[in-house]
């Protein structure tokens, strides 16, 4: 073989090799885990810190990668043409249609689908090799990707797009959800951070303790009475009225009842903090910071009539976040309880949206409930009796216990077909269809 085609080979391999380099770059850049890279450039990881540098600027990037896979793309191909023309001296077009094959199949094999396969595999370590290297590279062309971006910004003027960038709610759970599957966090941490995330759309009426379950004092009340209430309820904190419990006057603490009116003549009106009115449709995170600047635990919670419809607690909105918070005086009480397969018992004061994800059921939009007593209500149209039974989207629901004129206790079977069900079913009538006799 004639020296020059030595030659001409030793740079085609070498412009596929760079081809690969471009490709994997590319993959890498384009599905490398922002977070994880930029904990390392926290922790002093200089390449790190660069990767960063470069994928926020994301376009010049992009251009810096394609100029340089082109040209040695094209330069392979131009290569590929004179080296196989030359060992085929007689028959030109033939190396040219073989060196076309060839050089597709390399670059394909070598130059495109490797690199970028094991790129995604490991786009981190790639993309911590590759920053410097990419950093020289953009100083080189930088004369070409300033024409390009020229370029872009006018494509960008021409194909604006309206639509919101930013990442929805919606596609932030999907990630957590993805990343449990994937193994990174466990279901108790994603469920903690979904928790989170879902926290600025609940509303005070979400997750309020109604009037009907509050435990007050009547401003008129003797010491006796009060120190009864506290000892049986165990509540550190009673919400005070005077005539009824629309006039909340205050809120009385355990400790300052103790400390300064048990005992003598001190009238509990006077140990009294401050309580404050909130509405339903207040956010509980508005809420919450709220309670933290006046250092409150409890605020009341009014109706559209300026009523009082219930209380909210600090524990309360944070039980939304971490799940059930149970102390010593708390009755463990587990609001929807499977009792077997597919089947359940819950609480009348269970919360809705809960208890269908739960079944993992969709709930309709245009029930007004915000409890599964609510939502029993609303089908039956009427207060509900003890015995009574309706049906709903396949779940079979009977009352088994009333408290006064609300649910106590629901039973629920889940009748809805399963997929493995379904298939089951379709097994039998294929066996059922076999054992027929054929018409003659």
């Amino acid at each position: 073989m004639e020296p020059h085609l030595v030659t001409y080979l030793v740079i085609i391999v070498v412009c596929i090799i760079l081809s690969a380099y471009f490709s994997a770059t590319e993959t890498a850049f384009s599905t490398f885990n922002k977070i994880r890279v930029k904990n390392l450039a926290e922790k002093g990881n200089k390449n790190a810190a660069l990767a960063l540098k470069l994928a926020d600027n994301f376009d010049t990037l992009i251009s810096t990668i394609l100029i340089g896979n082109n040209i040695v793309n094209i330069l392979s191909a131009s290569l590929g043409t004179l080296f196989f023309t030359g060992l085929l001296v007689n028959n030109p077009d033939l190396g040219a249609t073989i060196s076309t094959i060839v050089l597709t199949i390399a670059v394909l094999i070598f130059g495109e689908i490797s690199p970028k396969t094991m790129a995604k595999n490991s786009p981190e370590k790639f993309v911590l090799f590759s920053a410097p290297i990419i950093n020289v590279l953009l100083f080189v062309f930088t004369p070409f990707n300033f024409i390009f971006k020229k370029w872009q910004n006018l494509l960008s003027k021409l194909t604006k797009s309206e639509e919101d960038k930013g990442m929805t709610e919606e596609e932030l759970i999907s990630i957590i959800e993805e990343a449990e599957e994937d193994g990174g966090i466990d279901e108790e941490e994603g469920s903690l951070i979904k928790s989170a995330i879902e926290f600025g759309e609940l509303e005070v009426g979400d997750i309020y303790t109604p009037r009907i379950d509050i435990t007050s004092l009547s401003v008129d009340s003797d010491k006796e009475t009060v120190e009864k209430v506290f000892t049986e309820s165990g509540y550190s904190r009673i919400p005070v009225y005077e005539d009824d419990l629309d006039n909340v006057l205050g809120i009385l603490y355990y400790k300052d009842f103790y400390a300064q009116a048990h005992g003598n003549d001190t009238p509990i009106s006077e140990i009294l903090k401050p309580a404050i009115f909130v509405a339903k449709t207040q956010k509980v995170n508005d809420l919450m910071k709220d309670l933290q600047e006046k250092q409150l635990h409890m605020a009341v919670v009014t109706d559209e009539y300026g009523s009082t419809a219930g209380l909210i607690t600090l524990e309360d909105i944070l039980e939304e976040i971490v799940g059930d918070i149970w102390d010593e005086h708390d009755e463990i009480v587990e609001e929807i309880k499977e009792i077997g397969e597919k089947e359940y018992e819950v609480s009348g004061m269970a919360n809705i949206e809960k208890l269908f994800d739960e079944l993992d059921m969709e709930l309709d939009s245009e029930l007004d409930a915000a409890t599964a007593n609510g939502w029993a209500m609303a089908i039956l149209e009427r207060i509900p009796e003890e015995g009574d039974t309706f049906e709903y989207n396949g779940l079979d629901v009977k009352v088994l216990k009333m408290d006064g004129r609300r649910i106590e206790t629901l039973h629920i079977l889940d009748s809805r077909p399963t997929d493995e069900g379904e298939d089951e079913e379709a097994k039998e009538d294929t066996e059922v269809s076999s054992d027929e006799p054929e018409n003659d």
